[in-house]
């Protein structure tokens, strides 16, 4: 099997969709003989700030000279990019050699009148195989959705769980209230790890220190509150934490969040013998890129690209945009899921602009149409433009602003690879 054809092959399993439990890639699993119980993990769960966290923490271990595996979901601008060891993305080669074998544990598996994995379990399954192959020392691991019955909670070694930021989202999935969708998070929490707990609501707090008690979890709860804040800007933000005083690139008033449960995290690594200098972390710190979440493309006008998704994530975004920008003239490209709060982002949102091109995202049929999108939007703005395609929503922003606007493209991560091309084509003409 080449490239081409694993990724056929991957195209071929899609229509399958999402489904929750462990049953299936734990059947897979055993046909490959369990990669994942060779392996050490890092397990990190949360609604939002997951993907930051991650990078930080992979980051900071590569530059302490660790071998790190990092698995994420979704990709941006590679396929390739959710399957990563010390930032490399894994080689095509690889790839195909490992879908090879896993293309004959699933023939097996129907052989067996086993039910067919899904892509993402496929591709979980995928990224241990290359993992341990590759012999990583730890392997820092993104939960997709929830955390108890995503196929990620298939790993037994965790020594370190991460829960980030914990908000209402994937409600018919996860649960109806924040305890449940909490709770449901905390589910990647195993006996003997160490657990380190963002600031949460104080019901959130007290059900995750009642779990960890009942299983004898170590909990460390972040303080991002205390965190000083000695520059903030587009480019730099420096704060201090601890005695500790850190320096990131990120932009966005929540990464200091983000990198103060990560700065946690990594302390609770060196607690537990891991050799991580206070250099490697302020040199990881420094060192760590996240694209598409609060990213400048351009300036004059400012053109930034954000994933928030859900309704926490836009308050973060609708923040950000006020610290950084405050008195200029905004643009929004908008593009949302229907199973994502359409309306309340909406009506968050829609008012700080100017104008609001809405988009459907391509090729996912969870998309909400461009159209439905603007009935919402027309609520709360009149200036709403429909656009057929992402190209036109990103040419239509560029010629109704000025030098000195801010056009923000959000509501999915699933298109920001496109408008970043679309982007950069537009600057390279």
């Amino acid at each position: 099997m080449n490239y081409y054809e694993a990724r056929e092959y991957i195209k071929a399993v899609a229509p399958s969709g999402s489904v929750l439990g462990l049953s299936d890639i734990k059947n897979l699993l055993a046909k490959l003989n369990n990669p994942q119980d060779d392996l050490k993990f890092i397990h990190i769960a949360g609604t939002n700030g997951k993907g930051s966290v991650t990078a930080y923490i992979s980051t900071i271990l590569q530059v302490a000279r660790y071998k790190v595996g990092r698995y994420i979901s979704p990709t941006i601008y590679d396929y390739r990019e959710c399957i990563q060891i010390n930032g490399e993305y894994i080689r095509r080669e690889a790839f195909a050699k490992h879908m090879g074998r896993i293309a004959i544990a699933v023939e097996r598996m129907v052989d067996e009148g086993l039910a067919k994995p899904t892509v993402f379990e496929i591709e979980t399954a995928l990224s241990f195989l290359h993992f341990k192959e590759e012999q990583c020392d730890l392997v820092v691991l993104e939960a997709g959705m929830g955390g108890r019955d995503d196929a990620t909670n298939v790993v037994s070694n965790t020594i370190l769980a991460i829960l980030t930021s914990i908000s209402m989202d994937h409600m018919e999935f996860l649960g109806d209230s924040l305890i449940k969708i909490a709770l449901n998070k905390a589910g990647i929490i195993k006996p003997g790890a160490v657990v380190v707990c963002d600031k949460q609501e104080l019901e959130v707090e007290e059900a995750i220190w009642a779990f960890c008690t009942e299983q004898g979890n170590s909990l460390v709860i972040a303080k991002p509150q205390v965190a000083v804040i000695r520059e903030a800007t587009l480019e730099h933000q420096v704060f201090r934490y601890q005695g500790d005083e850190i320096s990131i690139h990120l932009a966005g008033t929540h990464q200091i969040e983000n990198a103060v449960v990560a700065l946690e995290g990594v302390n609770a690594l060196t607690q537990l013998g891991y050799n991580i200098s206070k250099e490697d972390i302020k040199r990881g710190f420094a060192k760590t890129t996240w694209e598409g979440r609060f990213t400048v493309l351009t300036r004059e006008p400012y053109f930034v690209v954000d994933g928030a998704h859900n309704l926490a994530a836009a308050n973060k975004l609708a923040q950000s945009l006020k610290v950084y920008f405050p008195e200029r003239k905004f643009i929004f490209i908008m593009g949302i899921l229907k199973d994502k709060p359409y309306q309340e982002i909406a009506e968050l949102m829609a008012p700080l602009a100017d104008w609001i091109f809405t988009i459907e995202t391509p090729d996912n049929h969870r998309a909400l149409p461009a159209d439905e999108l603007a009935k919402i939007v027309k609520k709360y703005n009149n200036h709403v433009v429909v656009c057929q395609t992402i190209e036109t929503a990103v040419t239509q922003s560029f010629k109704v602003a000025n030098d000195t606007d801010v056009i923000v493209a959000f509501g999915s991560l699933s298109f920001i690879g496109e408008i970043t091309e679309c982007v950069d084509r537009r600057e390279n003409d």
